[in-house]
């Protein structure tokens, strides 16, 4: 998949772009041949400057570097229930936002600048800022066209599951995230249980 354009190219911008892409390029889980989180951040950029043409330099930073080396902290470290969800997903949203400062830190970017791609990528607010709601917008979005036919097919015995994650999922997203969701072309059984879920 190429590497999504931008029409920033501050030598700080693109150096921190590539930053990003040599964490994730050591993932040792593969899709298509490429790094499985290296793939998934270049699909993050992507989707990001298809909906949001206007997309800022710092939403474009903390979208791309939104999932970074999430490999390394394998969510089998924490006990298989909700609690242990949250408290795996808390410690990674704060793994990725460290990581992001010290690469944004390393290419010319200020405190103020780290701290509000820190609280982009944490999702502080993100129902009252819009910045951060395009970010979740995103990830939704990147879920159900590149990563829900998998999922799927992991659960295709438990539907109740299935409808349930789409609801929470939907329920995340803003009305111009729902109405991009809406015109993705997805596989005929995603399309049936997004409608059996909406």
């Amino acid at each position: 998949m190429a590497i999504a354009k931008t029409q920033i190219n501050s030598a700080r911008f693109l150096a921190a772009n590539q930053g990003i892409d040599e964490v994730n390029a050591q993932d040792p889980n593969t899709e298509n041949g490429l790094p499985a989180a290296l793939l998934y951040s270049q699909r993050m950029s992507c989707t990001l400057l298809e909906f949001d043409l206007e997309a800022n330099e710092l939403l474009q930073l903390a979208v791309r570097g939104q999932h970074i080396k999430r490999w390394s902290i394998p969510r089998d470290q924490y006990p298989m229930n909700r609690k242990g969800y949250l408290a795996w997903r808390s410690m990674l949203k704060q793994m990725h936002a460290n990581l992001m400062r010290d690469i944004l830190t390393t290419h010319g970017y200020t405190q103020k600048e780290c701290d509000r791609v820190s609280d982009i990528i944490l999702k502080k607010a993100y129902k009252k800022d819009s910045v951060v709601q395009t970010l979740e917008d995103v990830v939704c979005l990147v879920f159900l066209n590149y990563y829900f036919d998998e999922f799927l097919s992991r659960h295709d015995d438990d539907e109740a599951k299935i409808i349930s994650i789409l609801r929470k999922t939907w329920s995340k997203m803003s009305l111009k995230g729902q109405q991009a969701a809406l015109q993705l072309k997805l596989s005929d059984q995603a399309s049936e249980m997004i409608d059996k879920a909406l």
